[in-house]
């Protein structure tokens, strides 16, 4: 109570009478009557392109015709690139809404909407005054404020002369002065009209501090200039000559010269006024370049004294492509110079290319502004490469000074080809940076020029050049370097070491796995069929493009040939006929290390060099990863690691573990999860692997060409005797276990049912396994069972009972993901592996493993971990299922999907097909194609695989 009182207390006292009753009722009426006109704005961009990256978000807008449809919002809403939304009225009335106008350099720009869409209520048009917006004005903020319909913030403009506010990166706005206000506006305010008593628009929210409740508006003088050229149909002219000016006032121009004359002339011809535009950054080669320098104060422009942007801004935009006359003082001496007058809209790029999962477009005045370097040459557009935002010096050794040279250069490299890729970081473009870049035409095929139609509010497709295929390379002789300081046995080992470089794009998206490039040690198990294994978090999953480096020399193509699904190793199989020279196969022991075993540790540390030591074995132990996100992400079980008495150990992600005979006794892998002996919450470990599981696949591989592994359907965990004892173990089964072994007194039980079958009596959570196939299991390598055991018997102890059970077990084959569907962003797959051991019991096969930034599952919030259950009313448990209910769904039409998510709870998402910028795409596992999978665009009328 003393908190309320407190409140209205302090209401009272901030607010006279007149003001809380008068001047309020005409706030209300004014309020009422503009909330007709504000938009709450909801879209997404689709693309990376110049200063955006692929998003999704809301914003406010408001009408500013109702006859043509216009709706003002910021350049930032807008977005240079392709752009996708719609807009919400105070009705609750949806309405489609199309950009038909951004500002070049301001942050404005106009979507447009059907008028005759709009049902059920009396649109109003609010009115641009930018004339009345002055210092003390009462003004309220109508918008999104923080997502929350129809927010009311309110304040007094405080400053009409500021200059435009900083960003920390991507676009900001520049020759123009802002408003300031202290409104306390956050995300989702963009757009919003800034209103007056009287109810008209006499600023737009834009932007405000980080660390104050500051606000800051853009003046409405060239926005209504603007939509004045709309609504008679003409273009919005905007003239530059490619230099920066700010306001300063009179005391800091003096410092930079301004006579004592000049400022007695300015100050009598605008009373009042403050300040002076100064020069403080003119680009390189543009129009201003040699003749205005940074620090000039200006003073006339075609003979008449200027002062203020919006004179200035006049006088450019009606002279685009002629020659204007400046007049300048540069340290106390009046200079006149001439300027061609450019067009803001020639260095605003409306295209852009894609090539191999990349946006490359000219480089746009934005970022030239920003980083004060001249306006040209081709840009790549925010990507998750280095090379990304920067600015493309040359591709395979030949410059790309304008995007016609650099398309002209990337159609005629092949598909696979790797090339030396030199770059500018635009902060820094003194120093060239070359990398390497590798074409890829395989996961993503379809080369494209994507162009702006103002008319239609869409980036029109113009087809480029089709892929070239891969060559085939010739051989190549490779040599290895000796390995000195160790016994030639130990020493030899490394003739059999690779580097595996595997590479992740964001297209396809499987299993939850990170997009990047990965690379670790492999060892070669056999040179003749060209068998390499590798830890699983180097090669996760078979979408992907993975290589081999031998001898640090030479790179060959590799495929994945089996993952395995439980012991964290992928073998790759590569073409040995590629490779004249001596790689060896490594010596595989047929024994399991134990704990006390002195081992030799080679290993390959962070700067992908071999180093060794001489060491012991720990510990031979259970592992015990974890998940550690609600992100499930691959991780081993039900299997043995072991641990080493040297810090290379952890130093090293990959090596082997050697007797002194240069016999391998184990891999040494890197690990993804959490370790649960371990209080650090790390997602990468680094244990040894027990070679049983290798020699098991490997057989199978050299005499079947492929594997039929099959494994159980449940995760176990370890637990100790007298643990097991208290769960129902009963007391001779215990007094045994004591008797017979006296190294390692544990029991497993089941932590995760994989998989559910009605047929067989199979396993359950809690289960306590004795026998496995007439065998004891004591160990993780006693779980391990035949390739050919459809089913097998266990005994097990259930409810305090011992129980005989059959376990039908899984197929390797089928647990990986081997078909992924691309629909509305949304990258869709059965559930893998990694799920299943996170939630055990699931709820259909369509899961979400991923979504594109700036797509409809973004906008709709269709994340990744949700199972698709129903498409409409039509239930959705396969993925054939799914593809069968949304063929039927008309492009840019609402439907219902219904969801549940990791915790069981169900929800209902609305979204809408965009078959524009998001087709629906299928690939398949097909090891007939060159990158192993197929690709078909699935709504494209005669599309064919490829």
């Amino acid at each position: 109570m003393s908190y309320a009182k407190w409140l209205m207390g302090d209401l009272h006292q901030r607010l006279p009478a007149s003001l809380s009753l008068s001047s309020m009722s005409t706030w209300e009426k004014t309020i009422e009557s503009v909330a007709k006109s504000v938009v709450s704005i909801h879209f997404y961009h689709p693309h990376n392109f110049d200063t955006v990256e692929a998003s999704a978000s809301q914003a406010t807008g408001f009408v500013v015709d109702i006859e043509k449809g216009y709706v003002l919002t910021n350049r930032h809403v807008v977005g240079p690139g392709p752009f996708r939304g719609f807009m919400v009225l105070c009705n609750h009335q949806e309405v489609e809404v199309k950009p038909v106008y951004r500002d070049p350099v301001h942050d404005f720009g106009f979507l447009q909407f059907d008028p005759s869409a709009i049902k059920n209520m009396d649109l109003r048009a609010l009115e641009l005054r930018p004339d009345l917006a002055k210092v003390n004005a009462e003004i309220r903020l109508l918008g999104n404020d923080a997502g929350e319909k129809m927010s009311i913030l309110s304040g007094y403009i405080s400053r009409v002369d500021r200059n435009t506010p900083e960003y920390d990166s991507g676009y900001f706005d520049f020759n123009t002065c802002y408003y300031q206000a202290s409104a306390s506006a956050v995300g989702g305010s963009s757009g919003s009209p800034v209103i007056n008593a009287d109810g008209y628009a006499v600023a737009l929210a834009a932007g405000g501090a980080t660390d104050a409740s500051t606000d800051y508006f853009l003046p409405l003088d060239l926005p209504s200039k603007a939509l004045r050229c709309l609504q008679r149909g003409c273009p919005v002219a905007r003239g530059d000559i490619q230099c920066l000016f700010q306001l300063k006032p009179f005391d800091q121009c003096k410092r930079l010269g301004l006579t004592v004359e000049a400022e007695d002339v300015v100050r009598k011809s605008f009373p009042g006024n403050d300040n002076m535009l100064v020069a403080q950054r003119v680009l390189p080669q543009g129009p201003c370049h040699l003749q205005v320098e940074e620090g000039d104060i200006l003073l006339e422009v075609n003979g008449a004294l200027v002062i203020d942007f919006i004179k200035l801004e006049d006088v450019l935009d009606s002279h685009v492509g002629k020659v204007i006359h400046l007049r300048i003082q540069r340290s106390g001496a009046d200079m006149s110079v001439d300027v061609q007058v450019g067009d803001l809209h020639d260095i605003t790029p409306d295209r852009f290319v894609s090539h191999s999962g990349f946006n490359f477009h000219a480089l746009s005045y934005q970022q030239a502004q920003r980083y004060g370097i001249a306006c040209r040459g081709v840009f790549a557009a925010p990507c998750w490469k280095d090379f990304g935002s920067s600015l493309i010096h040359s591709v395979d050794n030949i410059e790309t000074p304008n995007l016609s040279k650099f398309i002209e250069v990337v159609e005629g490299i092949a598909d696979r080809i790797t090339v030396t890729l030199a770059y500018r970081e635009l902060h820094n473009l003194e120093s060239v940076i070359t990398t390497t870049f590798t074409v890829d035409r395989h996961w993503y095929p379809e080369m494209e020029m994507r162009i702006r139609n103002d008319l239609t509010g869409e980036w029109d497709v113009e087809p480029r050049a089709e892929p070239i295929e891969y060559p085939s390379p010739p051989p190549r002789a490779v040599s290895f370097m000796e390995i000195t300081g160790i016994n030639r046995g130990i020493a030899r080992v490394a003739k059999s070491f690779v580097r595996v470089e595997c590479a992740i794009a964001p297209t396809p998206a499987l299993d939850h796995t990170e997009v990047d490039d990965f690379w670790g040690m492999g060892l070669v198990i056999d040179a003749n069929l060209g068998l390499v294994v590798v830890s699983r978090a180097v090669v996760p999953h078979a979408a992907c493009d993975a290589s081999i480096v031998v001898a640090e020399s030479v790179t060959v193509r590799s495929e994945v040939v089996f993952l395995h699904p439980s012991q964290n190793f992928t073998i790759l199989r590569y073409d040995p006929n590629l490779i004249l020279g001596s790689i060896e196969t490594a010596v595989l022991s047929d024994e399991c290390p134990l704990q006390g075993d002195p081992v030799y540790f080679l290993g390959y540390n962070h700067q992908k060099k071999v180093v060794y030591a001489a060491t012991n074995i720990i510990s031979v132990h259970a592992a015990t990863l974890c998940s550690t996100t609600r992100t499930p992400t691959y991780r081993a079980t039900n299997t043995n690691v072991i641990n080493i008495d040297t810090p290379l150990g952890q130093a090293c992600g990959s090596g082997v573990l050697v007797s002194d005979n240069g016999v391998v006794q184990a891999l040494w892998l890197t690990y993804l999860g959490k370790d649960s002996s371990y209080i650090a919450e790390s997602t990468r470990h680094h244990f040894g692997l027990p070679l049983a599981a290798v020699q098991q696949a490997l057989a199978q591989i050299r005499a079947e060409g492929s594997t039929r592994l099959r494994i159980l359907p449940a995760e176990f965990g370890q637990i100790e005797l007298a643990e097991a004892r208290d769960r129902g173990l009963i007391d001779e089964l215990f007094r045994e276990d004591v008797e017979g072994n006296l190294t390692d007194r544990h029991h497993f039980f089941v932590c995760t049912q994989l998989f559910e079958n009605a047929e067989t009596e199979s396993l359950r959570v809690g289960d306590i396994l004795l026998m496995l196939d007439d065998r004891p299991t004591k160990s993780m390598s006693d779980l391990n069972i035949s390739f050919d055991d459809e089913n097998v018997g266990a005994v097990v102890v259930r409810d305090r009972q011992v129980t005989e059970v059959v376990i039908a077990t899984l197929a390797a084959k089928d647990i990986e993901t081997h078909r992924v569907i691309r629909f509305c962003g949304a990258y869709l797959q059965a559930p893998h592996l990694a799920v299943r051991q996170q939630r055990g019991k699931l709820h259909g096969d369509v899961y979400v493993s991923g979504i594109c930034p700036g797509s409809p599952s973004h906008q709709y919030e269709l994340y990744g971990g949700k199972v698709i259950t129903h498409v409409g009313t039509m239930a959705t448990p396969t993925l054939d299922h799914f593809l069968d209910a949304v063929h039927r769904i008309p492009d840019t039409q609402y439907f219902s999907l219904k969801v549940v998510d990791f915790n069981g709870i169900s929800s209902v998402i609305t979204m809408k097909k965009d078959e524009h910028y998001f087709p629906m795409i299928e690939w398949k596992r097909d090891i007939s194609v060159a990158c192993g999978w197929s690709r078909r665009i699935c709504d494209a009328p005669g599309a064919n695989e490829n």
